[in-house]
Parts: C-alpha cells; sequence; structure tokens
C-alpha cells in the first residue's frame, strides 16, 4: 500500500480540498501555515511581530477558515493554543485501546467518542502549529545481541516509545451546577499499578495518507479508519495522536476511572493544549455541555432528634 506522511502547509492544502473548502479558503490555509505566525503557534506562545515591522493584519479568509471550524463543532484559540472539541463517554466498564475514535473507528474499546471529521481535526491541530513526532517502534535485540530470547524462545524486543511535538488533554463537562474540569491521565485507570496513567504530552503523529489499492488516489487514514488518538501503541501510526509512556506498549492494562465520569453517552468537551493548562478561560469553560441527571437527594432530618 502506497503511503506517505505529509506535514505543514502540504498537509492542510490536502486536507481543505478533500474538505470540500473553497478556492479562496485554500489559499488562506496556506498562507496563514506559511507565516511566521504559524510557526511560532508551535511552541504554545503567541508570536510577536519584529519590531521594526507593523503589526500583520488578519488575512482576508481567515474568518472563513474558522468559520468552518466552529460548523463543526470546533473552538481554535491560536493565542492561547488551544483546539477543543465535542465528544462523548463510549466505554466505563472494560478495557480500553483507545482514548478518542469516530462512529465507524474501535468503539467498543475507547473511552471517547466524537461524529468531527479526523481530518478537519487535524487541520485545526496543524494550525496550531503542530509537527509530526515520530511513532512507537519495536527493535528485536536479537538481531543485535545473541541470546536475547524469551522463555519461550522468541526473540526479545524493545520497544521504543513516540517522541516529539504534541499536546496535553483534558476533558470537561458541567453537572448539578457544578464544572468538571480533569487532565485525560486522570480518567484512566493502569490496572497494573492500580494508579491513573501518568501524566504526560500526548504525540502528534498526524496520521498519514495512503493509497488503499493500487492506482486509487491517496485516502487520509485517520478518515478511513475512525481512529483517532490511541492509548496503547499501534505501529502503524495512522491515528492523529498517540500515549508516549513505555508502559503504554502494554494492551490489556488500561480502563476507565469510572467514578470520576459522567454516565455512559455523557456529552464531554475534549481540549488540545499547547501548554499545560492550570483552569479554564471563562470562554472556555462556557462551551462545557451539562451532563443531565438526577438531582442529589435532599438531606433527611435525624430521626428523634439524633
Amino acid at each position: 500500500m502506497d503511503n506517505a506522511r505529509e506535514s505543514g502547509p502540504a498537509t492542510l492544502l490536502v486536507m481543505a480540498n478533500d474538505l470540500g473548502l473553497s478556492s479562496v479558503l485554500l489559499c488562506s490555509v496556506l498562507l496563514i501555515a506559511a507565516s511566521p505566525f504559524f510557526a511560532a503557534a508551535a511552541g504554545g506562545v503567541p508570536a510577536k511581530a519584529p519590531a521594526q515591522q507593523p503589526a500583520q493584519k488578519p488575512l482576508p479568509a481567515e474568518g472563513e477558515l474558522e468559520a468552518a471550524l466552529v460548523a463543526a463543532g470546533l473552538t481554535l484559540d491560536r493565542a492561547a493554543g488551544v483546539l477543543s472539541l465535542p465528544a462523548s463517554v463510549r466505554v466505563k466498564n472494560d478495557l480500553l485501546e483507545y482514548l478518542l475514535v469516530g462512529p465507524h473507528g474501535a468503539a467498543h474499546e475507547s473511552l471517547f467518542l466524537t461524529t468531527v471529521r479526523p481530518s478537519l481535526i487535524n487541520a485545526g491541530l496543524l494550525l496550531l502549529g503542530a509537527e509530526p513526532g515520530v511513532n512507537a517502534y519495536p527493535e528485536d535485540l536479537g538481531l543485535r545481541f545473541e541470546g536475547n530470547t524469551d522463555e519461550r524462545g522468541r526473540t526479545e524486543r524493545r520497544v521504543h516509545p513516540p517522541a516529539g511535538d504534541g499536546f496535553f488533554l483534558y476533558a470537561g463537562w458541567r453537572e448539578q451546577g457544578e464544572s468538571y474540569f480533569f487532565r485525560i491521565e486522570d480518567l484512566l485507570r493502569n490496572l497494573a499499578s492500580g494508579r491513573s496513567l501518568r501524566r504526560h504530552r500526548w504525540v502528534y503523529l498526524g496520521s498519514r495518507f495512503a493509497a488503499l489499492k493500487p492506482g486509487a488516489s491517496k485516502s487520509f487514514l485517520a478518515d478511513v479508519e475512525g481512529n483517532l488518538i490511541n492509548l496503547s501503541f499501534f505501529y502503524q501510526g495512522n491515528t492523529l495522536l498517540t500515549a508516549a509512556l513505555p508502559e503504554c506498549a502494554e494492551q490489556t492494562i488500561w480502563a476507565a476511572n469510572e467514578w470520576l465520569l459522567p454516565p455512559m453517552d455523557a456529552p464531554v468537551r475534549l481540549f488540545f493544549a499547547r501548554a499545560p493548562l492550570e483552569t479554564l478561560t471563562d470562554e472556555l469553560r462556557a462551551s462545557l455541555p451539562e451532563v443531565l441527571g438526577e438531582a442529589p437527594p435532599e438531606a433527611q432530618p435525624p430521626e428523634n432528634g439524633r
């Protein structure tokens, strides 16, 4: 299968064209991606124009691009380096291999589900300056050192975890008048350690383009497969982001911290941040969805005055 991993302006152009955006908007995507402000966003810090030059004016179609994201339910704050999207709770009582999938992805083993098209999410991440990192890969130690086999005679392997650019992930919602805002890792259990997943930056992969059959045009594989963020390692690199801790090489030790989560199918909002967030701004807090449920029972007076 012919494949290639695209990055930067070229990826944005292909995706914008695939999403059916106007020719004016296609040009805008390239201009935004090629600007120095796009590169500066990679660090999560608003760019500053050189002192000898006047402040840059907004690009003519920049509003149209952000309107396309908003229409799909995405919120992009380029100055703060944050992208957010709507999702819902999917799996709470079973093992997990994914953090986020689409309706036709591996929904039976994902904590969250979204209906937003993966390529549009990827366009938003690219506009925040994301650069593809290196996916996890295995190394057969037997190819380098003789005698490196396990008790069954199989060649031992060292798994190199993903590395590179990425995002800090959060989830939030409102329930009974209270706002809930968590690091994604706090919502995941490591059954081997008995603790939550360790906090870290998730590595951006950006999926990849591949021809599904000889002679066919290339497709964006995250759109085809519907899997957006993996919790356990998958070496194909077809997702948008991946967990990046060595323990994520295991596929049977991850479950939800179900007592922290709202009910199954409840709405949540996911946040992709270039730098760690201590709290939500008022604007982001206002975007949190309301989880409907029964009000807590009122306290009853003690019997016999006790």
